[in-house]
């Protein structure tokens, strides 16, 4: 091949490469504006619905003759909210997640007689709904639209909050979104453009301002609150990804790295995503503490993640002074 003969090909090649380059950006920007219309009507079906709520109730102040300083702290995580399977769909969930409530009461009034428990964190951990796009066949193992799963959350998480407003003089929610709340498939959108998220936000909007009730919004991939000297941190449980990315060691060694000074100081760490409950101590003598699912009978998660169990919550009691959990409660719930 003469030199002539090489530029031309290289030209050839070079034009070729530009028309591929251009056909994919036209593509990209197509795939933006779609998922950028979603992300839009969304958010204004959200706010069309909110509208329509009816008057909120008024909640009451509870009266208890013994304040107290320790805290109640639920995790409340992967309620997988239109998952359809043999044992679980939306009904079932909104049960089993009141059920929740009611058992974190009763606990607390046992703990009362020992301690005064006049505070409560609320930990919400994120995949709160099924989503629809998130695997290949999903579709057929849902009972509700992403619409309907948003806007049932929200009610939920309504109920949830104005139930512990009127049974602790504080109520403080921290939030983090999960991988089944996104929108469209993984790295299509802003992973904080998620479902999750919104139901938050209309759950909050929709309860409005209490001088007891503090919210704590999501805004990264995890969420870091304190409870006078006890600083946890709350993340969904998806950071790890790959083979293995759920067994001991490797959540572990995650969040070894992230109390090294990746994040603020923490003490312990919340996650959920695994569909199991359990605990693991990690390096600064706090503990990963992995919070179970209301769902039941997710073969998915058996075939797929490796991981599931019985259904369950986690209630902790929480001394703020020494700063670290005094009792561990897994909350069972019924099948």
């Amino acid at each position: 091949m003469t030199n002539l003969d090489a530029l031309a090909a290289e030209e050839q090649g070079r034009e070729e490469l530009q028309k591929a380059l251009k056909v994919t950006q036209r593509s990209l920007v197509q795939a933006k504006a779609k998922t950028a219309e979603l992300v839009q009507a969304v958010y204004q079906a959200a706010k069309a619905a909110a509208i329509t709520y009816p008057p909120a109730p008024q909640i009451t102040v509870p009266k208890r003759a013994k304040p107290g300083d320790h805290w109640a702290l639920l995790h409340s995580t992967d309620w997988q909210l239109g998952k359809k399977t043999a044992s679980y769909n939306s009904d079932v969930c909104e049960r089993r997640v009141l059920e929740s409530v009611d058992t974190t009461l009763r606990l607390t009034e046992l703990q009362r007689h020992a301690h005064g428990v006049s505070s409560c964190a609320l930990l919400l951990g994120g995949d709160m709904v099924e989503g629809t796009t998130i695997f290949p066949g999903q579709a057929w193992e849902i009972d509700s639209s992403l619409y309907d799963q948003m806007f049932r959350v929200s009610s939920i998480l309504d109920r949830m909050v104005r139930t512990l407003l009127e049974e602790f003089d504080r109520v403080e929610v921290y939030e983090e979104y999960g991988n089944h709340g996104r929108l469209g498939k993984y790295g299509e959108q802003q992973a904080d453009d998620n479902v999750d998220r919104m139901a938050y936000r209309v759950a909050r909007d929709r309860i409005g301002q209490h001088k007891r009730l503090v919210w704590h919004p999501s805004t990264n991939w995890y969420n870091r609150g304190e409870l006078g000297s006890y600083r946890f941190l709350l993340v969904h449980g998806d950071e790890n990804r790959g083979l293995g990315s759920g067994s001991a060691a490797t959540i572990t060694r995650k969040v070894n790295h992230w109390a090294s000074g990746v994040v603020e100081p923490f003490n312990d760490c919340y996650m959920g995503h695994w569909h199991r409950t359990d605990s693991y101590e990690i390096a600064n003598g706090g503990h990963v503490y992995i919070t179970g699912s209301p769902e039941s009978g997710n073969e998915y998660a058996r075939r797929a993640i490796g991981s599931t169990g019985r259904p369950k919550q986690r209630l902790h009691f929480v001394d703020p002074v020494a700063g670290r959990v005094v009792s561990e409660h897994p909350i069972w719930l019924a099948l």
